[in-house]
């Protein structure tokens, strides 16, 4: 099962991308893990696309899917994936898919996950995250039992700093403006659910067992 999650940041994919890794046993592939872990590695795509990201530049697309070509060849996605943080753009689109068809591996389905700008802003603004720890909290939805301390280890909570409601709208823009034209493109290619990511985290779990649960 080859899976695609997409939608606004703050809109949850990475909690749902884990709880999905975890029970339908498939690899978890974010693209921002993947760059990293090609840099560690040593390997030559990895070298070049970190000559790209210290620059400061966008590693090229075609650099990008080689690197997806290259994870998703890997033994633990033999049982399947799923990609979280790419396509973006159309073009980045097309070469999924493309790619996807190479190989064999077909989408099995695209979960949208669709969510209120009033409730992203929420999200995003009342998040807090451990400096030591990395456990996420909010302060709204989900705080901590001692405010500005991590349940967890102690460690101090702290707003990171492109959480604030204007860079959320920037994202937002960019996102309308670059991903949105990519859902509806795969609508006419791939199964995709539209998934009210607005819910509350049980209610959201729930809709993804009810459309993955059919494909495994």
């Amino acid at each position: 099962m080859n899976v695609l999650i997409m939608g606004a940041a703050g809109s949850g994919k990475g909690t749902l991308s884990k709880k999905i890794a975890e029970k339908y046993k498939i690899a978890h592939i974010s693209s921002g893990d993947m760059f990293r872990a090609a840099i560690q590695s040593g390997s030559e795509l990895g070298l070049t696309a970190k000559q790209y990201i210290d620059q400061g530049r966008l590693v090229p697309d075609e650099l990008t899917v080689a690197l997806i070509r290259e994870r998703i060849t890997e033994p633990d996605c033999e049982k399947g994936f799923l990609l979280d943080g790419y396509p973006r753009t159309l073009p980045q689109a097309k070469d999924l898919l493309a790619l996807c068809e190479e190989l064999d591996k077909p989408l099995a389905v695209v979960l949208h996950l669709e969510i209120e700008t009033a409730e992203l802003v929420s999200r995003i603004t009342g998040r807090r995250i451990c400096a030591n720890c990395g456990a996420i909290y909010n302060i709204t939805h989900q705080p901590s039992k001692i405010e500005g301390r991590c349940d967890l280890c102690g460690g101090t909570l702290l707003q990171r700093s492109d959480d604030t409601e204007e860079r959320l709208l920037v994202r937002m823009q960019e996102y309308e403006e670059l991903t949105r034209p990519v859902i509806d493109w795969l609508k006419e290619r791939v199964s995709v659910i539209e998934i009210d990511a607005g819910a509350s985290v049980g209610e959201v779990w729930q809709q993804v067992q009810d459309v993955l649960g059919g494909t495994v």
